[in-house]
């Protein structure tokens, strides 16, 4: 008699061939975990894929980074560079409107440039 009740030689045959497949299953299931090399060469395969998207990831958020770093750098040095004319234009402004006070002080610079040429040619 079979497990079904039906006694039908059919059935025990294809309840036989259920088995086989399921057990044939089964045994390809343990011969995967007990093959150890596999296992642990398919592991570190996963380890090295989760490396590579890490590293990935990284040199993504590095770039991005440095990417804002360059254009926080360069819109810094524009506004500099704005400031710097600014200054110059305004220093040059109240040079051609007051040009006696700064001709006096280039004036006064030279003729102390030129006693100290003198005090130093007597003292060889």
């Amino acid at each position: 008699m079979t497990g079904n009740g039906t006694g039908d030689t059919e059935a025990l045959r294809e309840e036989i061939r259920r088995t086989r497949v399921e057990l044939g299953e089964t045994m390809e299931a343990l011969a995967a975990k007990a093959d150890v090399k596999a296992r642990l060469r398919e592991s570190a395969e996963q380890a090295k894929e989760r490396m590579r998207e890490q590293a990935a990831q990284t040199v993504a958020r590095v770039r991005g980074q440095a990417a804002r770093g360059a254009g926080m750098a360069r819109a810094q040095a524009y506004e500099k560079g704005g400031l710097v004319r600014a200054q110059a234009q305004d220093k040059g402004e109240l040079v051609r409107r007051h040009p006696l006070p700064w001709a006096a002080i280039t004036a006064g610079a030279v003729a102390t440039v030129v006693i100290l040429m003198i005090v130093r040619g007597r003292r060889r």
